[in-house]
């Protein structure tokens, strides 16, 4: 993150995290894509990635099953 990257890729990042945690590295992911960094979230929580505010791309054993733009 120093280094400002383009993306990051963020697989399951509050996999076992309790909700207060979970809450503040959502913060903090938002907080670095509103400075430019795309952010490629990968995660089961359906509700997180409601929460994420972005792009939703559901796959389904591989298959694109749906695509909800921004």
């Amino acid at each position: 993150l120093v280094n400002v990257p383009q993306a990051i890729l963020a697989d399951e990042p509050t996999a076992n995290l309790d909700a207060t945690t979970t809450n503040e590295i959502l913060s903090l992911l938002r907080e670095i894509n509103a400075k430019g960094t795309a952010i490629i979230l990968a995660t089961h929580d359906h509700e997180l990635a409601r929460r994420s505010g972005g792009r939703i791309v559901h796959l389904v054993d591989g298959v694109l099953r749906e695509d909800k733009p921004a």
